[in-house]
């Protein structure tokens, strides 16, 4: 068997020693003798790994006590709506605007309310994260809501933006358990599983239970008071999806070392692609330095038939999924946890070779 390094940016690669245990217990897990895939939600088996997924959640984020972990369906994508649903009060939302996903979300909060852009880096191609102060930040506003890391087009937040009050919703998508964040400056974090966490179909919701209110003319499904009261399961939850997710956080948690080692091998990935990058005279990244992903890293040639051609002679080397988003173009490498330093290496190796040979 001949493993690619796969640099999609969703679903993306898992570590291998979770697929070799998933592997192991596909048939049967624990003295259940069944796998989880047929397991009712409402078992004994399952209750004790939907309970272990959220203390490993708790214990490697270092969650406080007042906040609510959920386990959700329906992507981040249902959040945009969700969120709103359930935290429009006085009818309108500050956000930073930073590319497409933070237009998905505004799209969204403009069906149910106002989404207010107090900032934009839309002039020069979402390269950038815009800064904002106080004054920026309207006295009506429900909440300031930003995607931190840009999946598209590979920006981050170095720092988070300054809230005057305001609870901070954030979309962690692409970077979650990339490293270390302090959850008390956060209203809500949510997450699709399908990056850093584990396989499509699972959404984790970390919610201030503050935040948590019954609002009693949104629908159940869409309700967090609803979710949180039934523990995740007020419907049949993505049981498969919530098991693959508790081997991971073990794996981060055992093998890695936490959030901290976590952070370090990535940084080192990151710098290396970045370094071989800001090297070439053949590759760029068009990203402030200061507003660089550690997930997602952006890169063109400036010739289209160039960019087609390099992501054709990559992915006979096995190294796949490399074209840039389709709104974007260009190559796209995201380096999230799974992806292996020597994978990090062998790319930039046969980078430079390519251009060697151009």
């Amino acid at each position: 068997m001949a493993r690619v390094y796969n640099f999609s940016a969703g679903p993306s690669c898992i570590f291998e020693e979770v697929l070799e245990e998933a592997s192991s217990q596909m048939l049967e897990y624990g003295d259940s003798g069944m796998s989880v895939m047929e397991m009712s939600h409402r078992s004994d088996h399952f209750e004790e790994i939907i309970n272990r997924c959220e203390s490993s959640l708790k214990s490697l984020m270092m969650i406080p006590d007042n906040y609510e972990v959920l386990f959700l369906q329906g992507g981040a994508s249902l959040q945009f709506c969700m969120i709103p649903m359930n935290l429009l009060y006085k009818g309108s939302a500050d956000v930073i605007h930073t590319g497409i996903w933070t237009e998905k979300a505004i799209k969204e909060l403009n069906r149910l309310g106002k989404a207010e852009v107090i900032a934009s880096s839309e002039d020069k191609t979402f390269t950038y994260i815009p800064k904002i102060d106080e004054s920026m930040i309207n006295d009506t506003a429900d909440y300031l809501y930003i995607c931190q890391n840009n999946t598209i087009f590979g920006t981050r937040y170095a720092e988070l933006p300054i809230t005057k009050g305001k609870p901070l919703v954030a979309d962690l998508s692409s970077c979650i358990l990339s490293e270390p964040v302090d959850v008390s400056k956060y209203g809500i974090i949510f997450a699709g599983a399908q990056k850093n966490m584990g396989i499509a179909g699972l959404t984790t919701v970390i919610i201030r239970k503050d935040l948590i209110e019954d609002r009693k003319n949104i629908p159940s499904m869409l309700s967090y008071k609803v979710m949180a009261d039934n523990k995740s399961m007020y419907n049949t939850p993505p049981t498969y999806a919530i098991y693959i997710c508790d081997l991971v956080l073990n794996h981060i948690t055992r093998k890695i070392g936490g959030l901290a080692e976590m952070e370090k091998k990535n940084r080192e990935k990151a710098d290396i692609l970045y370094t071989y990058l800001d090297s070439s005279s053949l590759f760029k990244n068009p990203v402030n330095k200061e507003d660089r992903s550690l997930m997602n890293v952006t890169f063109v040639t400036g010739d289209e038939n160039t960019d087609k051609d390099f992501i054709v002679k990559a992915e006979e080397e096995g190294f796949v999924n490399l074209k840039g988003h389709r709104l974007v173009g260009g190559m796209r490498a995201s380096i999230y946890n799974a992806m292996s330093l020597e994978g990090v290496k062998s790319l930039v190796s046969f980078m430079s070779e390519y251009e060697r040979n151009k």
